[in-house]
């Protein structure tokens, strides 16, 4: 990808008073199987290029897929001709300034390089497992490289490239259904026989299902689950909407609003996770602390609100809420009975301002009662407020990989109120 050639040709021919430009390029490798058979390979570069330009306050966007000297003239064309005739735009901003940029390192060369042919021998060998456990598996391995570039006519000039791979498996055998996923930048620390294990355990425990009756009970709630929790809350922390008073959290920077067990930040640090240099306004990504020992200590906030409330601008690239060292044998040892749950999914926003959320369990709950694993039961139904159950954790386990962009531990938390029962 010839990223230059395309910035030169906008410096050249544009007139307008400022611009930013965007360039994305994936390389992507998808291999799809369902009812243990591989159904599909998906394959073939993939090009984005946006250019947002704009006459004073008056601003315009284009975006085409192709980088030859028609499509470029349409790009320009299209989002100047839009800025001429736009309105004025009373939260402009002027385009990003140069900017020295943190080194990252999101791209990892064996992940990059993985040959479909090797893909297609992971879903063979999952298919092949599968059916030694009499039961069907569906999913998709997948690879991508990405590419981006960030350039704009006040001198910003900034360059990401990172990988992912990916895989994901879900089981039905009988009336059982359950689901396992691997994400992360590097594929070295994908272990199939791993995961198909935990696959397996799931199923079995499924298949002896009890009827648990929705109530406020202890929860082990583990990395994949308490991810889903975590970015939907994270979306309420916006500074701007907190200010105006739609969040829980207006007014309460700087305060003990947390659990005192509880922190959260984004980070360039962990070398597991994936930390994008900037984001998509030309915000350097930096050490930030979002919840430290519970208190909230920024919100993510962009340039324009900023400027206006005198702060700093930034985003949650990643995901890093440390943990301890307690495990989950010892988790089952504090209370005398709870759930551990594997995974959350339909999460949606019941009250904004008070930061309550409903969701569902899914892949497998499990009882434990007197420090053991009982039974499996049924899925429920939530209604929680997630910064206060931060208030309620009781023991922390190890930090660990939920996807590339989320690091987190398992968390052992009192009291979290299951309001429903669910069918699937």
């Amino acid at each position: 990808m010839n990223s230059e050639k395309i910035l030169q040709y906008i410096k050249q021919h544009s007139n307008a008073d400022d611009w930013s430009l965007f360039i994305s390029y994936w390389d992507s490798h998808e291999t799809r199987f369902a009812q243990n058979g591989i159904t599909q390979h998906i394959t073939g570069p993939k090009l984005d290029i946006t250019l947002n330009v704009s006459y004073g306050s008056k601003s315009g966007s284009c975006t085409v897929n192709q980088a030859n000297d028609e499509s470029l003239e349409f790009l320009l064309k299209t989002a100047q001709d839009i800025a001429r005739i736009a309105p004025e735009d009373p939260e402009f901003m002027p385009s990003a300034e140069a900017a020295e940029l943190p080194k990252v390192n999101n791209c990892d060369e064996e992940t990059k390089n993985l040959d479909p042919k090797q893909m297609v021998e992971i879903v063979q060998k999952a298919i092949d497992k599968a059916k030694a456990f009499d039961s069907t598996v569906s999913g998709m391995t997948e690879k991508h490289y990405h590419n981006s570039w960030m350039f704009t006519k006040n001198g910003f000039a900034g360059h990401s490239e990172r990988t992912g791979f990916g895989h994901s498996m879900t089981l039905k055998k009988a009336e059982v259904e359950t689901k396992v996923d691997y994400e992360a930048k590097c594929f070295a620390g994908f272990d199939l026989d791993k995961d198909f294990a935990q696959l397996q355990s799931q199923a079995i425990a499924l298949a002896d299902l009890h009827v648990f009756e929705p109530q406020k009970i202890a929860v082990i709630m583990r990395p994949s689950a308490l991810m889903e929790l975590m970015w939907f809350m994270g979306w309420m922390m916006n500074r701007r909407q907190s200010d105006e008073g739609f969040t829980p959290f207006t007014g309460q920077l700087g305060k003990p609003f947390f659990g005192e067990k509880f922190s959260w930040f984004s980070t360039l640090q962990q070398p597991q996770l994936v930390a994008r240099p900037y984001d998509y306004e030309g915000n350097v990504s930096r050490e930030i602390a979002w919840v430290e020992n519970g208190i909230l200590k920024n919100m993510p906030t962009n340039r324009y609100w900023a400027k206006k409330v005198n702060g700093t601008p930034g985003s949650s690239y990643n995901i890093y809420i440390p943990g301890g060292n307690s495990t989950e044998e010892e988790m089952m040892q504090m209370v005398p009975r709870g759930l551990i749950l594997n995974r959350l999914w339909y999460i949606r926003t019941v009250d904004a301002k008070s930061g309550e959320l409903t969701g569902m369990t899914r892949d497998g709950v499990l009882y434990f009662e007197n420090g053991k694993v009982q039974h499996a039961v049924n899925n429920l139904r939530f209604n929680e407020i997630p910064h206060d159950a931060t208030r309620r954790i009781l023991a922390l386990g190890a930090s660990k990989l939920a996807s590339a962009s989320s690091m987190l531990p398992t968390m052992l938390i009192d009291n979290f109120n299951f309001v429903d029962k669910t069918s699937f």
